[in-house]
């Protein structure tokens, strides 16, 4: 029988600005929108701040009818990233494979280890201890036979719980809960659910597999073994990153093309920065549009793999402008890129300027890293 892990920060977005400034602790916290134009949504609240209602993803303006006198702050995302890393690093001292889900989650496999943990309940919780002390940050942690049992103990008991579902009892545990608790159970499939009279996760294994077979395909087989206790044992540890991107609502729309000249530019400018982090290089250049209405565009287009603001923003805007056809407000446009391969400076011959712009784009990284994204804009900027 496996021992799985899963480790949830807890209010994570939160917690570091609480690190980052004391003065936030013990007062509702909300990270996400500017809720002076009403635009976007809570991307993580502080406990204080649930106790009104909130929760992650909820309209930016709802949360600010709920909540008016909670703090609202657009975040601090450099920072989230930097103690993300922190955290996987504290965790792949002990843990014999470690698997991040997201910036703030995180799967461990520690089957087999109880002859070097002892009780694995009691080093859950000296794990706990270790991220608290070391990193001021607090997590909960459900420990379970599979990924899907361990992802669902570990909201059990937020903040700072954790909680051991034991091997055989997976069935039993889940039976009370609703049927959202099941990841993936999303507001569509919950209201077909709702419709068919289940409401909780026993109504579904009090029915055979087959009719959620007939109902829903090979989801509903899915949903039937979930509802089981059942979940992939094993965790995945060769992540490859797909795109980078980064994207602007406006807190008015926009109908200025200077405007979004500007804007896409310092978007661009973000995205090249990540490349440059991580050293890649792409060739897939992606632009969104989406209109006051909400019609969404997108467009692509492939060129020599780069990661030079300059030669990215020249294909984004281009399509940009030609994508831009419609006699309407723009309410957000992005830009991201994709198809990546690895930089080097060996084994290629540069002409002697755009060698001179490679060295220059590194500096200009460098010094961001260390003081910040604003110290340094190009003139285009």
């Amino acid at each position: 029988m496996r021992t799985i892990f899963h480790l949830d920060l807890d209010a994570f977005f939160v917690s570091v600005e609480r690190i980052l400034d004391p003065s936030l602790k013990g007062k509702p916290v909300i990270v996400g929108g500017d809720p002076k134009y009403g635009r976007g949504v809570v991307a993580a609240c502080s406990y204080e701040a649930r106790q009104f209602g909130l929760h992650s993803a909820m309209p930016i303006r709802t949360a600010y009818r709920l909540c008016p006198h909670g703090i609202y702050i657009h975040g601090s995302h450099k920072e989230y990233s930097l103690y993300s890393k922190a955290v996987k690093n504290v965790l792949e001292k002990y843990a014999p494979i470690v698997q991040q889900a997201s910036i703030d989650e995180f799967y461990m496999d520690f089957t087999g280890c109880s002859n070097i943990y002892g009780s694995l309940f009691a080093f859950a919780s000296f794990l706990q201890k270790e991220i608290w002390e070391k990193l001021s940050l607090p997590c909960s942690i459900g420990i379970g036979s599979n990924k899907t049992i361990a992802k669902i103990g570990s909201d059990c008991l937020k903040p700072d719980g954790i909680t051991y579902i034991f091997p055989g009892m997976e069935k039993e545990f889940l039976a009370p809960m609703p049927v959202e608790t099941i990841p993936g159970v999303g507001k569509v499939t919950l209201s077909d659910l709702h419709s068919k009279g289940i409401y909780r996760i026993g109504d579904i294994t009090s029915l055979p597999q087959d009719y959620f077979a007939a109902a829903f395909g090979k989801y509903g087989i899915d949903l039937y073994r979930k509802a089981c206790g059942e979940g992939s044992e094993y965790l995945t540890i060769k992540y490859e990153q797909k795109s980078i991107s980064h994207e602007r609502t406006f807190g008015e729309d926009v109908t200025s093309k200077q405007f979004l000249k500007e804007k896409l530019f310092k978007l661009t400018q973000m995205v090249c920065q990540d490349l440059r982090d991580i050293d890649w290089l792409a060739s897939t250049i992606n632009i969104k549009l989406r209109y006051s209405d909400f019609k969404t565009l997108n467009r692509s287009i492939t060129i020599k793999p780069t990661d030079d603001d300059r030669i990215v923003f020249e294909a984004a805007w281009n399509m940009l402008i030609k994508a831009h056809t419609r006699r309407i407000a723009v309410r957000l446009i992005g830009v991201g890129v994709s198809k990546f391969s690895k930089f080097s400076e060996q084994g290629e011959l540069f002409e002697w300027e755009e060698l001179k712009r490679r060295k220059m784009l590194r500096v200009v990284t460098k010094l961001r890293d260390r003081y910040g994204f604003e110290i340094v804009h190009f003139g285009s900027a």
